[in-house]
């Protein structure tokens, strides 16, 4: 199960194929059941895994932390302040330390290139936890959380409504791959990177999938069974706030606007939320259509099944 991944680097979804998604999803839920059941999985039992973070985290870092204890392997959170990376010290020389000490690096970031840096020069695999342009870690877990809740994938449309960003780059790449209809809205000159659609549509054609770029909220999440939505101002763009609310108004997620998708739709929101922003708290801990805290779970079990396969 492991031969095909053992080894390698996690920078994007855009790296893997169908089959290698399903099969980190497919170990992910027997991790996951083992976990519920109680029983040890120390499949990393003497592993070391080296966590860079330049921003700071609560899913991400508890999650990583956690899941690797679950695992028997011992993982070193390396804060913001620590190594400066690139600063204080060069991302190759970090890379090339890390490889001597860990049996995997783990880093969230800012740049992409940054954590493509790291992998050029570590010897052991990287993952990404998170960078600017994508956040394959968090969409595993979301596929892994619609998978429980559809059964499938082939025949759903996923809609994000908000800023074209690392989540709705990775969504498209990681819904487009399984073979779901993505449609994305968001204000003028908030869409997302062209180059990665165009990826993303070529990922989906070959599943019968399609990816649909609008600026009508409505539009998009006609007929959806999963419902998406992130904050409008991403960690490093604070200053925006403010413009962001006003070019944000009427992309909000409510009862109105979600009552568009389908009766038997998901909601789903990576977290941390600014309610009544992009979405309204009741959506979130009140609608029976949330499955906002499954995903946030579900970012361990996907996480160990990935530390499990590379390392």
């Amino acid at each position: 199960m492991a031969v095909k991944l053992k080894g390698r680097d996690l920078l994007t979804l855009g790296d893997l194929t169908v089959e290698e998604i399903i099969q980190i999803l497919e170990y992910a839920q027997t991790l996951k059941m083992r976990h519920l059941a109680g029983e040890e999985h120390r499949l990393l039992a003497g592993k070391n895994i080296a966590m860079i973070f330049q921003k700071p985290s609560l899913r991400t870092r508890v999650s990583f932390e956690i899941g690797a204890n679950n695992l028997g392997a011992h993982a070193v959170y390396l804060a913001p302040g620590d190594i400066k990376l690139g600063e204080r010290e060069g991302v190759a020389d970090v890379a090339k330390v890390l490889s001597r000490y860990a049996d995997c690096i783990v880093a969230r970031v800012f740049a992409h290139q940054t954590v493509a840096d790291l992998a050029e020069y570590a010897s052991v695999p990287v993952i990404n936890a998170l960078c600017d342009t994508y956040h394959p870690c968090q969409v595993l877990a979301d596929l892994l959380t619609i998978w429980e809740k559809k059964g499938e994938f082939e025949g759903l449309k996923l809609a994000f409504i908000g800023d074209g960003n690392n989540m709705s780059n990775s969504l498209m790449l990681g819904c487009g791959t399984v073979g779901m209809d993505v449609s994305v809205a968001t204000p003028q000159n908030y869409e997302p990177n062209l180059r990665i659609v165009e990826k993303a549509r070529e990922k989906a054609s070959a599943k019968g999938g399609e990816i649909l770029i609008t600026s009508d909220p409505k539009e998009a999440i006609k007929d959806a069974d999963v419902v998406y939505t992130d904050t409008w101002t991403g960690m490093g763009q604070e200053d925006e706030a403010d413009k962001r609310k006003k070019d944000f108004a009427g992309y909000g997620l409510n009862t109105e606007l979600v009552s568009r998708a389908a009766p038997d739709a998901i909601i789903l929101h990576c977290l941390p939320a600014r309610y009544g922003e992009e979405i309204t708290f009741e959506l979130v801990h009140d609608d029976p259509r949330s499955a906002v805290f499954d995903q946030s779970e579900n970012r361990m079990h996907v996480q160990k099944a990935v530390l499990a396969l590379l390392i």
